[in-house]
């Protein structure tokens, strides 16, 4: 898994309205990049609609904030409409930006072995070096523990 005093990966992948978006992109902004399993399920929505209830504090801080899973564009769309979320989200459905941040694992729910994404947020400094990692997030104060050490 990446660490503290890694770089940022370089990636490029789809938004939520099929744009382009690379790690370029965020050179020279402190970056906020929280992973999540699936769109649109229980905990996953609490935790992006917790992170946009509290963009603006984030945004405060000179955060950019970027939501990523493993699901497909038109997935992501509605995910993103339904809760109006100020940032965009990432469709990683061959888990190549997900792989690279070494959060791609066996799980483990109701007896059944899977792999899946492990909800996991990465903050990043302005020279997109990693200045934390939150391995144990909780949906209901994700942006609470991102800013809780700012």
């Amino acid at each position: 898994m990446l660490q503290v005093g890694d770089h940022l990966p370089s990636f490029e992948e789809l938004n939520q309205d099929g744009k382009t978006i690379k790690s370029t992109d965020f050179l020279g902004k402190k970056l906020v990049i929280f992973f999540y399993p699936q769109a649109g399920t229980p905990t996953c929505t609490v935790e992006a609609c917790n992170i946009r209830d509290h963009y603006d504090a984030l945004v405060k801080e000179g955060y950019q904030i970027l939501g990523i899973s493993g699901d497909g564009v038109q997935k992501q769309k509605k995910f993103h409409a339904k809760h109006h979320f100020p940032y965009p989200l990432l469709a990683d459905e061959n888990h190549v930006i997900i792989e690279n941040f070494g959060i791609w694992r066996e799980k483990k729910n109701f007896g059944k072995t899977y792999m899946g994404t492990v909800r996991t947020t990465f903050i990043f400094n302005e020279e997109g070096i990693c200045t934390r990692v939150i391995e144990k997030v909780t949906s209901k104060t994700a942006a609470e523990q991102i800013l809780e050490q700012i």
